[in-house]
């Protein structure tokens, strides 16, 4: 018995490969009925990084036909050779999945994400172009493409499927043309302390520019509501047919404001050097390592990055000098480190992440005018 079981659990898979495989080369060829039914579905955020922007997808829904097939632009492989240092360089590629909806409900079911439908109103020729585009894309190189957090994702990447087959650009942005990309990442992540930190650090210039593409699954919901064809509604209203349960989403109690503060009040009441260098040096790493991915990384949102000036490698010149006792030197590197640290406080005054910045601000106001002081003591003494 256990011998035909453990046989049954190696096969399994290559027959699910095989009748996979055998589906979904047989889509193509479907001709599909008057009532199949093609929709966007619109998911809510999640509490994990990745999820915190929702996600879009197509659905194709013909009873006839025995189809109810999601197409998601949202696959990449963590098998992928040098996996984050291509998704760090943004040559990672992604690609096109189609599976069966009800493994598609399941997943956020799981992930207590909510789904939002609507029903889009192409003619019968153009659910079949948009069906045979997709089943098309499925098996050629098309199926794979470079992610860009702003410029080509899964939201554009289903945007740009249904724009090709109406003919026209019939999809276009409505919402938060008024905002910086940044301002309207900030709201997303607002109940995400620490993530919300850290993407506001790696993030540079572009995201300070008016947001002008649609990138974001709740902008694509909410510009379907506007879309027309032909002088008719593109879509539906939207459906909700997958609701959160928010009693389950539970942010950590550490992940906040204050405890961030906290730690850096600690930092400067500690009154202790070794851990004012110790600080000063992490900053400088970090400084470091955002300028390198700038020069690395194709991803164009974390290019020309102004956070250097707060996270700033000079700091790791002022651990050089200390521990060669060059006070001259060191002197000099922190009076350079304030004027950057003013510049920097400058540029992020209308920034919507100040405020948030602020104990990191302060605290490296605090300790370079402590070295600053304590080294011009030292050369006095010299």
């Amino acid at each position: 018995m256990t011998q035909k079981f453990m046989l049954l659990k190696k096969i399994a898979p290559f027959f699910l490969l095989f009748m996979l495989l055998k589906s979904s080369l047989s889509f193509g060829q479907i001709p599909l009925s008057e009532g199949v039914k093609v929709s966007v579905l619109t998911c809510g955020k999640g509490n994990e990084l990745y999820s915190v922007y929702g996600h879009t997808a197509l659905r194709i829904k013909d009873d006839a036909n025995s189809l109810d097939v999601i197409y998601n632009y949202g696959m990449f492989d963590f098998r992928t050779e040098n996996f984050y240092l291509k998704f760090i360089k943004g040559d990672l590629k992604y690609f096109v999945a189609a599976y069966n909806y009800n493994e598609f409900y399941y997943e956020y079911t799981t992930e207590n994400r909510s789904i939002y439908e609507q029903e889009l109103n192409l003619s019968q020729a153009q659910k079949q172009q948009l069906f045979d585009n997709l089943n098309a894309t499925m098996f050629s190189e098309k199926k794979y493409y470079t992610y860009k957090f702003i410029d080509r994702n899964c939201t554009s990447k289903v945007m740009d499927e249904i724009n090709q087959v109406a003919g026209e650009k019939c999809i276009v942005k409505t919402t938060h043309l008024d905002k910086t990309y940044r301002e309207v990442l900030f709201d997303y992540q607002e109940n995400l302390f620490y993530e919300n930190l850290g993407i506001n650090i790696m993030f540079g210039k572009k995201v300070d520019n008016a947001c002008e593409k649609l990138f974001l699954p709740i902008e694509l919901l909410e510009s379907l509501k506007t879309a027309k064809l032909n002088n008719q509604k593109l879509s539906g209203e939207p459906k909700l047919i997958l609701k959160e349960n928010k009693s389950e989403n539970k942010i950590p109690f550490w992940n906040n404001c204050y405890t961030f503060c906290a730690v850096f009040i600690l930092i400067v009441i500690s009154r202790k050097r070794w851990i004012y260098l110790s600080v000063l040096g992490i900053f400088g790493l970090f400084g470091l390592f955002l300028s390198l991915v700038g020069f690395y990384s194709y991803h164009e949102e974390v290019c020309y990055n102004y956070n250097t000036l707060l996270l700033n490698p000079l700091f790791l010149l002022l651990l050089y000098f200390y521990w060669r006792k060059k006070h001259k030197w060191f002197n000099y590197i922190c009076f350079i480190n304030l004027i950057l640290l003013s510049v920097y406080t400058i540029i992020m005054i209308n920034k919507p992440n100040l405020v948030m910045f602020l104990p990191m601000i302060l605290t490296s106001a605090i300790l370079l005018v402590y070295f600053y002081n304590w080294s011009r003591k030292k050369i006095k003494t010299v």
